[in-house]
């Protein structure tokens, strides 16, 4: 049990609290149209690709850090598990959002990841990818859908899960190394987190 009060992170550390939420049945669809010249695509990227787009949608604004730190291996081993799959929205021939659904648990699907690159961001394509994601999820026999969010992430993003129809669950306070701080990230990203080196 945690007691009650202020407690110091270690430099070189980054804090947040985590949002751990779940959809245990389809939630009532809320349809809209993909922007103009934007396409919903399945995808099989290499590692170079994979890399390149989790960076553009996560890692400089957000911290996103996880899969830039795993070696080839391993992440060649997720991309290319029959059980996950990826998604992008496309427009004018370049990724401009990920969707990876992770199906590796009976019964279940997470949201491994869902965000859009800043040249989709306020035109409706989240929207639209998440009814994607709902559907390809409850298309699959599944009881449960989750998703987990944090504070580092875009302060839209849990009212948007919310509003999506997922609930909150259970929440988490996480601590682990800044990723500025061991050249995984630059140490311009996010600048929104403090870094206490």
């Amino acid at each position: 049990m945690i007691k009650d009060g202020l407690y110091d992170i270690p430099r070189g550390k980054i804090a947040t609290i985590a949002t751990h939420l779940e959809m245990l049945a389809p939630a009532p669809a809320r349809p809209v149209p993909a922007p103009e010249g934007v396409s919903f695509e399945q995808i099989k990227p290499d590692l170079d690709r994979y890399r390149d787009l989790f960076t553009r949608v996560g890692s400089l604004d957000w911290l996103w850090h996880g899969r830039l730190k795993m070696n080839e291996a391993d992440l060649q081993a997720i991309l290319s598990d029959p059980k996950v799959a990826i998604y992008t929205l496309r427009l004018d021939g370049q990724d401009e959002a990920l969707l990876e659904l992770d199906f590796r648990q009976d019964g279940a699907c997470q949201l491994a990841y869902f965000g859009l690159t800043a040249n989709l961001i306020g035109s409706g394509a989240g929207r639209f990818m998440m009814n994607q994601a709902i559907s390809l999820a409850w298309a699959q026999d599944i009881t449960r859908f989750h998703v987990d969010t944090c504070t580092m992430d875009s302060p839209q993003a849990l009212p948007f899960y919310i509003r999506s129809g997922f609930t909150p669950c259970a929440q988490q306070i996480e601590v682990r190394d800044d990723p500025r701080l061991d050249g995984i990230l630059p140490r311009s990203a996010a600048p929104h987190v403090p870094i206490f080196d």
